[in-house]
């Protein structure tokens, strides 16, 4: 069920504008992969890229077969999913509607059967399913998302900043959701603003700064580096969360 992905040599931005440079990244298939850096480092864009929606130069490949650039809806066929920043729901439409829109792509039979399996995994959502989104709380706007991705069953699972704008306890229960779905075979690649708690759930990790990978290795090694402990969770509070 889970997928490879693979980047060589990607470049891209916006206009005469590059934001980034040659990056490369190896996503190993059913492991979650933290990418993290500063506020302005390329995150959103390399997202974008990756997924076909912004141009780019390098070269793409899903367990070995090419994503054409600029073709979001082939990259969804091959098993791609985007959560993007912002949610981007449909606010006045249903929690139904929009996951519905999530599975245009399989018939309608196999499309509600989707639905129900997103249903007993968010039983919220079930609860909600006539509410129209725009009413919802932050927390649950960004499970109806999550939702919405996994309409469309996918192998490769990229999250934006999924946590932005949620009270503590909201990201906690998101993050864990967020691991559940690669325990259940699912490969993710996760960009998240809480460096912390992002590579406490991820196995693997890259830190991007200025458009380039400056950092990668298992997300323990990337945690334990003084890098991270200085620019990110400051070197005190990692060294006491290292000794509870």
């Amino acid at each position: 069920m889970s997928a490879a992905l693979a980047v060589r040599g990607l470049s891209a931005g916006y206009g005469p504008i590059r934001v980034l440079d040659r990056i490369d990244l190896d996503i190993a298939a059913g492991r979650l992969t933290a990418l993290v850096g500063p506020n302005g480092a390329g995150k959103t864009t390399l997202l974008k890229a990756i997924t076909g929606l912004i141009a780019r130069e390098g070269e793409v490949t899903l367990d070995g077969t090419s994503l054409p650039a600029l073709a979001p809806v082939a990259a969804v066929k091959r098993g791609l999913a985007h959560v993007p920043e912002g949610r981007q729901l449909f606010p006045l439409m249903t929690v139904a509607e929009n996951l519905e829109l999530g599975g245009y792509l399989a018939g309608r039979g196999e499309r509600e059967a989707r639905m129900q399996e997103v249903y007993a995994s968010f039983p919220k959502l079930a609860e909600r399913r006539a509410q129209l989104a725009g009413t919802m709380s932050g927390g649950e706007q960004q499970m109806l998302a999550v939702g919405r991705a996994l309409m469309s069953r996918p192998r490769l699972l990229v999250l934006d900043e999924p946590s932005l704008g949620l009270a503590p306890k909201m990201v906690e229960d998101l993050l864990a959701m967020v691991r559940r779905i690669c325990d259940a075979g699912v490969t993710v690649l996760l960009v998240e603003q809480n460096v912390g708690k992002a590579l406490a759930i991820a196995e693997d990790a890259y830190v991007l700064e200025r458009g380039r990978v400056v950092l990668k290795g298992t997300a323990r090694e990337v945690l334990g580096s003084e890098q991270i402990q200085h620019a990110y969770l400051g070197a005190a509070s990692v060294g006491a969360a290292h000794t509870k």
